[in-house]
């Protein structure tokens, strides 16, 4: 009887310790139909979508002169819009679009001291911001 439980210790023990890699292991991605939908506007919609989602966070955007699709981050897309305020100021807000249909804002001048991607514009929307 001493044997058995005497081997099954020394396995137990030879398996302490091993990392081993998972193999064949699939990433899932979970996507939202908004968030699909913002890469088929044009650019006043897009503007509008992105105006929205500032003010919704509790900033203003008096109006939106440039705007488009910075990349991805985990589960989110990163869009990038300009704001123009009273005086020529400009803003550029980083929203990040979530599975969930939620949105995240944030200063890019805040983003682009992050690990977070800059905010860059990579893609932008067909038509102009008038």
């Amino acid at each position: 009887m001493r044997l058995p439980i005497a081997a099954l210790c020394v396995l137990a023990l030879a398996a302490c310790g091993e990392d081993v890699p998972p193999t064949n292991q699939q990433t899932i991605k979970v996507r939202s139909q908004e968030q699909d939908q913002l890469h088929q506007l044009d650019a006043m919609n897009l503007a509008i979508g992105l105006k929205r989602a500032i003010y919704d966070a509790g900033y203003i955007c008096k109006r939106v002169t440039d705007a488009g699709f910075v990349g991805e981050y985990k589960n989110l897309d990163m869009w990038m819009a300009r704001c123009i305020y009273d005086g020529k100021q400009t803003v550029d807000w980083a929203i990040f679009a979530g599975p969930d249909g939620s949105a995240q804002v944030r200063d890019c001048k805040d983003v682009d001291v992050t690990q977070l991607p800059k905010c860059e514009i990579k893609k932008r929307p067909k038509g102009s911001f008038g």
